[in-house]
């Protein structure tokens, strides 16, 4: 990656309908990336916008009465608005129907068209409107239907303009292979590369007037429009100026991420690669293709009724709340589930229970014992210097996490070292130390707390930029002045609170009662189960409720700890992981169906839980001796591990 420049861009979203939660995804995860670059001193640029030609949009507006820029012009305003209630720092807003951006793709076009790189020939294909893409008969599903989004499709033959992609094939494969941060994760370019071991056909370019009239016209010939792939595709480029601001071009491009869903991972990783070969440009340095956002097992859609709705999630809980739990749940490159019983799960524990009970703490403290001053401190204890390690650690694990694309690993980092406030604020009990007198300890200590308090505020910034300017505001710091969350200052040992009057607020995370909420995911189906567990009768007094083992039962089962030595995936499974353990002295493989959850890198190392006294059984054909403990709901699971250092083989329970 760059060490000079930070150029984000998001996929451009279509104006056919409202914004969901997969458009604010996406645009977050850009927002915050930008936000922790600025917050590096790197120089920045974040470009989104809308995709505004195509088919859908002139339907969308047909079936208004309204024409396509209107259409686009009462949809794209919700975008915006989103944007702003999100708190996104786009340096950019592009659309696709602005002036410059259409001179752009007709310099490209005609460019290419000279180079007898876009030719004329007549096109028999099936067609799919939702998705704007030609496919070939081998390409569909079994119900003859479109193979990315199952709807019906036209059978088309016609003459259009096509760009002679096929000719890159061999230069694209070859770029892949030896370019591996080009395409990630890097199980998305094994994706691409199998794609490609099709003979790639080259790309039709345009649409007849006659059957699609808006869009950009070919400068070449007056009765076609353009394709709108190849339209919104140039935005990367004519965003930051192509062929109008040659400085400013140079300046941001290549882009260091196009952030997509894993959806149009073939547009991003053929189509556009190949396109920019063709005008003569640099490729990015990172294709970054995210997974979906589901209900349960199901991809969210309007279809299916369980669309989550940005705006109404930040009414109900607020936009820091919702920025977080997106940001935290969802392993880059893998599908996370989102329900609104996981959503207030993780909100009370995190951000409720942890990150605002430390600072409650912390400033009433300083308020009831030093007038609200935060004390200088003195000599530091083993209490002391384990908390700040452990801060410092999160500082370390946030940039390394950025780079590494984990985001989500590296806020977890950040709120152990939140939660290692909490122990030790337990630990050094600061009420039993006011109430001794003993003002020389207490004073280290509150310094302490508000010190790990004002670097997790620098690191979360990004994050919750809103519920972290007010945290360091109860700390007597400016809110979010650039200059004050600079994540590098953070490795310097400075003495800054010391002296400051804290403020006393409102929590900054009201704790929400879970029976209270009413999901809009619950199924009716699932209603009605809970109706019916509620009408039973309780179980007799000499009777074991259903489900109930005794202690003896219990007891049968031998759970031990075990590290994971090695790990790889079981070929031809897509869940299945091949785990080398160490149970004691003993080595021993265990099968587990965690590949959805964890790559094998991510595993190797961690003590885990297993059942030791099961017996072998072969899956898939490979034996597996013992069994993983792992918590799961939804579609979320996390690996049972062990709190500290601990031996493997030891008993568990």
């Amino acid at each position: 990656m760059s060490q000079d420049k930070f150029y984000v861009t998001t996929p451009i979203y279509y104006v056919n309908d409202k914004p969901h939660i997969g458009h604010a995804y996406t645009t977050i995860l850009a927002d915050v990336l930008a936000r922790y670059n600025r917050s590096l001193d790197l120089p920045t640029f974040f470009l989104t916008g809308t995709d505004e030609h195509g088919q859908k949009v002139q339907k969308a507006a047909e079936a208004k009465g309204i024409s396509p820029l209107e259409q686009c012009n009462d949809t794209v305003v919700r975008f915006q608005e989103l944007w702003r209630e999100l708190e996104i720092t786009n340096d950019k807003f592009i659309r696709t129907t602005d002036t410059a951006h259409k001179q752009v793709v007709q310099d490209i076009l005609q460019d290419l068209f000279d180079r007898d790189l876009i030719y004329k020939d007549e096109y028999s294909g099936f067609y799919c409107v939702p998705c704007e893409r030609f496919f070939t008969e081998k390409d569909l599903d079994a119900n003859k239907c479109c193979p990315e989004c199952q709807r019906e499709i036209q059978e088309i033959i016609e003459s259009n303009y096509f760009f002679r992609m096929s000719q890159y094939q061999e230069w694209l494969i070859d770029y892949i292979k030896t370019h591996p941060e080009f395409i990630q994760p890097a199980f998305r370019a094994n994706e691409t590369l199998g794609f490609l071991k099709q003979p790639l056909g080259d790309l039709c370019i345009s649409r007849p007037k006659s059957r699609l009239a808006w869009g950009i016209e070919l400068p070449f010939d007056k009765d076609y429009v353009c394709y709108v792939w190849f339209d919104a595709l140039i935005n990367y480029i004519s965003g930051i100026g192509y062929k109008q601001d040659d400085a400013h071009f140079n300046k941001w491009w290549p882009a260091s991420y196009h952030l997509i869903g894993k959806d149009i991972l073939t547009t991003h990783t053929v189509y556009w690669p190949t396109m920019m070969k063709a005008i003569g440009i640099e490729l990015p340095e990172t294709i970054f293709a995210h997974g979906w956002w589901l209900t349960g097992r199901d991809k969210m859609s309007k279809s299916l009724g369980n669309v989550v709705n940005p705006m109404e999630m930040i009414q109900k809980y607020g936009v820091d709340a919702f920025r977080y739990f997106l940001m935290a749940e969802m392993t880059l490159g893998q599908d996370a589930s989102f329900t609104e019983e996981a959503f207030v799960n993780r909100y009370n524990s995190d951000l409720a229970n942890d990150l605002g009970n430390l600072l409650s703490r912390v400033v009433k403290m300083n308020l009831r014992h030093r007038d609200g001053l935060i004390p200088q401190p003195n000599a530091y204890t083993d209490a002391e210097k384990e908390l700040m390690a452990a801060v410092d650690n999160a500082v370390i694990e946030m940039e390394k996490a950025i780079c590494d694309m984990r985001l989500n690993q590296g806020i977890e980092h950040v709120m152990n070292a939140v939660r290692a406030g909490n122990r030790y604020m337990e630990q050094t009990a600061p009420w039993t130390l006011a109430k001794k007198g003993d003002n020389e300890r207490l004073d280290t200590v509150l310094y302490c707390a508000a010190e790990a308090l004002r670097k997790v505020s620098v690191l979360l910034h990004p994050v919750m930029p809103g519920k972290m300017a007010d945290l360091r505001k109860a700390l007597g710091l400016s809110g979010g002045a650039l200059n004050d969350i600079h994540i590098g200052k953070l490795k310097k040992s400075e003495n800054i609170l010391s002296g400051l009057e804290m403020n006393d607020i409102d929590a900054l995370f009201l704790r929400v009662k879970l029976e209270e909420i009413e999901s809009v995911q619950e199924a009716p189906e699932k209603k009605q189960k809970k109706k019916q567990k509620s009408n039973q009768q309780p179980a007799g007094k000499n009777e074991l409720p259903e489900g109930v083992i005794t202690v003896d039962d219990f007891f049968k089962t031998e759970l031990k700890t075990a590290k994971i030595l090695e790990a790889e995936k079981v070929k031809g499974a897509d869940k299945l992981l091949r785990l080398q353990i160490e149970v004691g002295k003993e080595k021993r493989q265990l099968i587990a169906g965690i590949a959805e959850f964890y790559t094998p890198e991510e595993v190797v190392g961690k003590t885990i839980v297993v059942v030791a006294n099961l017996k072998p059984a072969k899956i898939r054909g490979v034996e597996s001796q013992g069994m993983l403990l792992a918590a799961k709901t939804g579609k979320e699971l996390k690996i049972v591990t062990v709190d500290g250092d601990i031996s493997s083989g030891a008993s568990v329970g």
